[in-house]
């Protein structure tokens, strides 16, 4: 049984599309699983030009025809002091992976992990930034995070065996 609440921190570039999708995913999972008390998850951004920004609206509205709402989360850069806070901290592409690995701290680097090492149908490494295309390369972005996300979650779950 979970002693205090597990952390998620969802990373991608400017927090405006993939990891607030995956936040919405997994908070979703989450939820319907009963955990919300149990489970936290938030997203940042490695290169956010302007902290409080909307997710970008492809991304709102594939969520949306997925049942996930991530309308009211706001772009945030990643701190310092995250690496310290969050029990899990997930990067949805390698060159994120490899900021995260430079900039962490060595006693948290074993909190790192990508998100697609949790998913058991995609043979790909990473998840895609769907920013400068259109909204096809949006739904390929949830379809990926999707499975990967309930990894995630049932990889805690294990983790701390929660029945």
């Amino acid at each position: 049984m979970f002693k205090k609440k597990i952390t998620i921190l969802m990373v991608c570039t400017a927090n405006i599309c993939r990891s607030p999708m995956a936040q919405g995913v997994i908070q979703k999972i989450i939820q319907e699983r009963g955990l919300k008390r149990r489970i936290k998850v938030d997203s940042a951004g490695t290169h956010v030009s302007r902290a409080g920004t909307r997710p970008d609206l492809r991304a709102r509205q594939v969520a949306s025809g997925r049942g996930v709402d991530i309308s009211r989360l706001k772009s945030r850069m990643l701190e310092a002091s995250d690496y310290e806070r969050y029990d899990y901290i997930v990067a949805m592409d390698r060159e994120n992976m490899r900021r995260l690995a430079q900039e962490c701290p060595p006693e948290n680097k074993h909190k790192l992990s990508s998100i697609m090492d949790y998913s058991a149908v995609a043979d790909v490494p990473e998840v895609p930034d769907p920013y400068f295309g259109n909204l096809t390369g949006f739904e390929r972005v949830i379809e990926l995070l999707e499975p990967a996300c309930v990894g995630l979650v049932n990889s805690i779950l294990e983790r701390h065996q929660v029945t």
